[in-house]
């Protein structure tokens, strides 16, 4: 098991000089690596800790990529954006750790390249503060101020599930997964942590090509399933190329799992045809309105409070109350293997208790007068089955091995307390010390460009020496101090008119003519289309 901190946020001057004494213990308390966005911090005194590329460093291309691991990074988490055949090009060019995200939430702009949360509200996204601007419902318009779309989440994308495709992500070489867990509960983990771990060890079954990197085997509980915990229905994004349908724009809420539509009302309750079964305490949603179930008989269920839902209403249930009092209860162990050893001594019996993991070993005995056994197959099986009942110990049989002259009677319960008190004596056995990778951290002909500006969020004077030391000669400052109003306060791969159908490159005849704008209350953002790059941004109109 690797322990890793995540300090990926920009920092002040005054934050860069507690985030340098912070390092320096987590290095001391056996932290693994720390995540981080502000170059400011390798300009500081380190420790030899491993240092990750934050996706909010805008991992996406081949020269920023080369970039950071010439500046000592020893892993980059890439952009979300990047489809397999851009991971491969990375990886044919690069010798640096990659890490991709798999599940969970989308930021609809580049990591670290969205201002709008600041600009809006004050609060940065590069700071650990994001309102989720991108969840707010909008009104789309053209130059003429037409309607285009009314009160519409135009901006919030579906969760990512990149569950199918893992083999081709570890195959493009991707080293780690990362799944998306701000703000989300302890369900949540549970479920999709298994949900993926299952997955992984579906391929690694039977393929020596992969191995665990951690010790044991985790068995599982219940059956998990990404519907059932927090989930706005599903995307792999821009993996196998640009699509449609990357976003709901009815709500940002969880949709969960499709039940089905309603048939028939009457002043207390609603009829469903589906084949789910609904419980007591489920949540329902249609659009972007949701009830809870006060009681079901078959398809007809009570609501707590009646919605005012039209027959035919495709409903989804986003909250599964048996599921989620299933996910409370112990849901999975992990079992470390076990090899046992049972030798014959002069004056009793040896039970050796190793845990080939990590080597450690320990073993009882027991001192007794050898008796013969009146039926030796049965007492045979007897000492495997006796030996082999490890219970919850934690651990699962490796292998048995019964080392004796012959078959002697051996009571149960003198078995059983051979087995306890070797199993307790391993236990007491320490972990072998962890052996930190310390890392020499060379700059190697690391050159950026002459100027730097807002886009890489330079908030402290470590930060302006790093760039400057490196060949910049000119070194701006970050939005959030900067507060530029020409700056771009999105910068998207995700782009509205393909996504409603008005791709320029397509050429729709019914295609609305730029400008086009959002408007939310009473500010108005404008839409921008780099059709050579395929990309979308935003600034704001005064």
């Amino acid at each position: 098991m690797r322990i890793l901190v995540a300090l990926n946020t920009i920092l002040t001057d005054e934050e860069l000089e507690q985030a340098q004494a912070m390092i320096c213990r987590l290095y001391e308390s056996g932290v693994d690596a720390l995540i981080v966005q502000d170059m400011g911090l390798l300009q500081v005194d380190l420790p030899p800790i491993r240092l990750h590329a934050s996706t909010q460093c805008d991992n996406r291309t081949v020269e920023h990529i080369l970039k950071l691991q010439k500046a000592g990074f020893s892993r980059v988490v890439l952009a979300r954006e990047l489809s397999l055949t851009q991971i491969k090009q990375i990886r044919e060019q690069t010798s640096i750790e990659l890490e991709a995200f798999v599940h969970g939430a989308l930021c609809v702009s580049y990591s670290g390249q969205c201002y709008l949360s600041c600009a809006l509200t004050g609060r940065s996204a590069n700071r650990g503060q994001c309102a989720q601007m991108c969840r707010m419902a909008y009104d789309l318009s053209d130059a003429s101020g037409r309607i285009l779309q009314r009160q519409k989440y135009l901006l919030s994308l579906k969760d990512m599930d990149r569950s199918s495709s893992l083999r081709d992500l570890i195959d493009a070489g991707v080293s780690s997964l990362k799944i998306e867990g701000r703000l989300k509960d302890v369900d949540y983990v549970k479920n999709v942590v298994t949900y993926y771990r299952k997955r992984l060890d579906a391929i690694m079954e039977g393929n020596a090509d992969y191995q665990p990197s951690s010790w044991g085997r985790t068995v599982s509980f219940f059956t998990p399933d990404p519907a059932k915990t927090f989930h706005r229905s599903s995307t792999d994004y821009f993996l196998h190329g640009r699509t449609q349908g990357l976003i709901n724009m009815t709500t940002p809420k969880s949709t969960g799992e499709l039940i089905g539509p309603v048939v028939a009302k009457d002043s207390r309750s609603l009829v469903i045809d589906s084949s789910v079964q609904l419980n007591n305490g489920d949540g329902l949603i249609f659009g972007n309105e949701g009830f809870r179930i006060n009681r079901v008989e078959h398809n007809r269920v009570f609501p707590a409070q009646m919605p005012d839902v039209e027959i035919g209403t495709v409903v989804s249930r986003n909250h599964d109350q048996e599921y989620a009092r299933l996910l409370q209860r112990k849901t999975a162990e992990r079992l470390l293997p076990l090899i046992l050893v049972f030798d014959e001594l002069t004056d009793g019996f040896r039970l050796t208790a190793t845990e080939p993991n990590s080597g450690r070993s320990a073993s009882a005995t027991v001192q007794m007068d050898k008796i013969p056994a009146r039926m030796p197959q049965q007492a045979m099986e007897t000492v495997h089955t006796q030996l082999s009942k490890l219970g919850n110990t934690g651990y699962e049989l490796l292998r048995l091995e019964v080392h004796t002259t012959q078959a002697w009677f051996l009571p149960n319960a003198q078995l059983n307390e051979l087995r306890r008190q070797a199993l307790a004596a391993l236990d007491r056995q320490p972990l072998p010390d962890r052996i930190y990778e310390a890392v020499e951290r060379h700059v190697q002909d690391f050159q950026v460009s002459k100027t730097i500006d807002y886009r890489f969020n330079v908030h402290n004077r470590q930060a302006v020496a790093f760039y400057k030391s490196h060949g910049a000669q000119e070194v701006r400052s970050s939005y959030e101090r900067s507060r530029n109003p020409e700056t771009r306060l999105m910068t998207c791969k995700y782009c509205l008119r393909h996504e409603l159908g008005w791709c320029l490159k397509q050429a729709a005849d019914d295609s609305p003519k730029d400008p086009l704008y959002l408007r939310l209350g009473e500010t108005k953002l404008r839409l921008h289309f780099d059709c050579r790059n395929c990309e979308m941004y935003i600034t704001q109109e005064e």
